[in-house]
């Protein structure tokens, strides 16, 4: 079977050389560049699937500025075939929407579409580290027509025109069949990236990449660039972190140390001395006209998981933003949440009592499972019929996938993975209008560096929300509401895609939200596949503490333990009473999802690592040596001043 293999690549600035502009958003120009991580492992999972097919056409594609030509010769180096890179200036400031259809639109220029008579497979990164959205490859496969995979680990040809994937979802994986042309992103946790050969590299240093305008293509200019797109970044700020000093233990040994810091979480360590508040400056709202894109929108819409017949906890916590966004709108604005599953219409009582004050069920025996393709089908005539003017889903696996297909269908924006949501306006000075009510969505970016605020102008005005960042609502048990059921218009081409297993456990996920200590270790604390970790979690439990252990990306990565168990910007955001941090550096990706825990102990054995930056207390030294006398010194009693649950 002839066969072309597409790689998405894209090349990003380093997160620690961007610089804010004047205008108060992201000057990556003097910054140095890579190729996005993700975006290697999805080039070289197109390598490892040449192996099935020797004859395959190997294919890498980008978009960007003609300093992104440097990657894509790395590709060229690595074993691909040909480069194409669309470049434009009117491609300038495009959301991921616009992204995703200009992508398309080069592909399909290049004679790749659901129609192509040739099978061919599409490869991406999961996401890219500037934007950390994951939305481009599910609106690419959307625009082309095609089924999709997102966050998978490995990919493989089946002989028979399929390719079977492990993907990853909440507290466990699935294998899937997806018939080709498909769209595969790939996570970090596939297969590491080859290095290029000297031959490779000989051989891209002369060879032609062909190089695309949106002329070329066919692209008008109507849905890209900064004017097309469906959001814009309104603002960026710098995240500073509030925590006081660390306070350090100190001793000459192990038994020192760890009394030491006993000592020091006794005493309850350092404490932030507030800081005068600085008058802020005043901005006088100009005198123009109130302009409502709404065009008679109103509602907000949520969608609850299920998992294991239950409804997902970050399903749940949607409720408290959406009940606070239909404060701020008034007029009586109602939350409609859609439940899609078999036999899921007892779980409508949940709901209602959480805050939604209708529930649209879609009951099916095809839709036991979540698949992207019907699901967001469904989605698009809900939305179709209710017209909502916000929609709001969990940042999970599931969430981050089916939103921006969901866009791509409904033609809107989607901002990802949220820790704020607010109603408010938009001052356009250059029409002279004041844009109001509109979803302001906030979002950590840019390595968990800067805090964006996006605004979407064509509704409904979509977001997902990180799991974690929100409380669950206090249930009101008796609370009803509207239940309605609504059966869609599915086809064959819905359930192209087959789950072939499905394993899921709570893997840490429950027990991760509640838990009021959570012991995590990360790349230094893996010599022992973290058992001194799980140690010192089920030492705490003995004495009647809520404890769980957990991880940083980087052992995720390495395959020493489960996604569901991590902690940081792709994984879970947690708040527990007290974090303890283990043979962690301290990213600021990791710091992203442990800031809002009441205290942070980090022990790490190099004395400059960032994580005590971050931390109330810190401890200097070998993980094997320290733990061992802090499980001693939990199973005589100590808890951190945590306290037990036992009688």
């Amino acid at each position: 079977m002839a066969l072309t293999i597409i790689s998405l690549i894209k090349q990003v600035p380093l997160p620690s050389e961007m610089r804010m502009g004047d205008d108060g958003l992201m000057d990556r120009t003097k910054a140095k560049s890579i190729i996005n991580i993700d975006c290697q492992f999805g080039l070289e999972a197109g390598l490892q699937l040449k192996k099935s097919y020797p004859d395959a056409r190997m294919v890498v594609c980008s978009m960007g500025p003609p300093s992104f030509e440097n990657a894509l010769r790395t590709a060229l180096s690595m074993g691909y075939d040909e480069a194409y890179l669309l470049s434009d200036r009117k491609l300038g400031g495009s959301d991921t929407y616009a992204t995703g259809l200009a992508i398309s639109t080069m592909l399909k220029h290049l004679g790749f579409s659901k129609e192509s008579k040739e099978a061919f497979i599409i490869l991406a990164g999961r996401q890219t580290s500037d934007g950390d959205t994951a939305h481009v490859p599910s609106q690419v496969a959307e625009n082309l027509g095609i089924p999709q995979a997102t966050f998978v680990e490995r990919v493989e040809a089946d002989g028979k025109g399929n390719v079977v994937a492990k993907r990853i979802i909440e507290g466990g994986y699935q294998m899937i069949q997806l018939p080709m042309p498909c769209a595969v992103s790939l996570t970090p946790t596939g297969i590491s990236p080859r290095k290029p050969s000297l031959s490779g590299a000989i051989k891209a240093r002369n060879a032609q990449i062909t190089v695309l305008n949106i002329d070329d293509i066919g692209l008008g200019t109507e849905k890209i660039g900064l004017s097309g797109s469906p959001t814009i970044v309104a603002a960026v700020a710098n995240i500073v972190s509030e925590r006081p000093p660390v306070m350090m233990a100190e001793g000459q040994n192990e038994k020192e140390l760890v009394k030491s810091l006993i000592s020091n979480v006794k005493s309850g360590g350092n404490t932030l001395k507030k800081k005068a508040e600085k008058e802020k400056a005043v901005r006088e709202t100009p005198d123009y006209p109130v302009v409502d894109l709404r065009e008679g929108a109103k509602g907000i819409l949520t969608w609850a998981e299920i998992a294991n017949g239950k409804i997902g906890r970050p399903s749940l916590e949607l409720l408290t933003p959406a009940r606070h966004l239909a404060e701020q709108l008034g007029d009586d604005t109602k939350i409609t949440t859609v439940l899609i599953g078999k036999d899921v219409k007892g779980l409508a009582k949940t709901l209602f009592e959480h805050g939604s004050d209708e529930v649209i069920l879609v009951e099916n025996e095809a839709l036991e499972e979540y698949l992207v393709l019907p699901f967001a089908k469904i989605f698009a005539q809900v939305i179709k019929e209710r017209k909502p003017e916000i929609a709001l889903f969990a940042a999970t696996t599931a969430g981050r996938e089916l939103a921006p297909r969901i866009a791509v269908k409904t033609g809107c924006g989607v901002t990802a993975d949220c820790t704020g949501l607010e109603i408010g306006e938009y001052i356009n000075r250059k029409e002279k209008t004041i844009v109001r009510p509109i979803l302001h969505s906030r979002r950590p970016t840019y390595g968990e560096s800067k805090l964006a605020t996006i605004l979407g102008f064509v509704f409904p005005q979509i977001s997902t929300a990180r799991a974690g960042t929100f409380e669950v609502p206090k249930a009101e048990p008796g609370r009803e509401g509207k239940l309605s059921e609504f059966k869609p218009q599915l086809g064959q081409e819905d359930f192209v895609v087959e789950i072939l297993k499905t394993q899921r456990g709570e893997g840490g996920l429950q027990g991760l939200f509640d838990a009021d200590v959570i012991v995590a270790g990360g790349r230094g604390a893996t010599g022992d596949g973290l058992q001194l970790v799980q140690e010192l979690t089920e030492a705490l439990r003995t004495q009647g503490i809520k404890a769980e252990w957990a991880c940083s990306r980087v052992v995720v990565d390495e395959g020493i333990s489960e996604y569901a168990r991590q902690i940081g910007q792709t994984g879970k955001t947690v708040r527990p009473k007290l974090y303890i941090a283990i043979g962690i550096s301290g990213a600021i990706q990791h710091i992203a999802g442990i800031k809002e825990s009441g205290k942070i102990i980090a022990i790490d054995q190099n004395p400059k690592a960032p994580i005590f930056h971050h931390a109330d207390f810190g401890l200097v030294g070998r993980y094997e040596d320290i733990l061992p006398e802090l499980i001693e010194q939990v199973k005589a009693g100590f808890t951190f001043g945590i306290e037990t649950s036992k009688a």
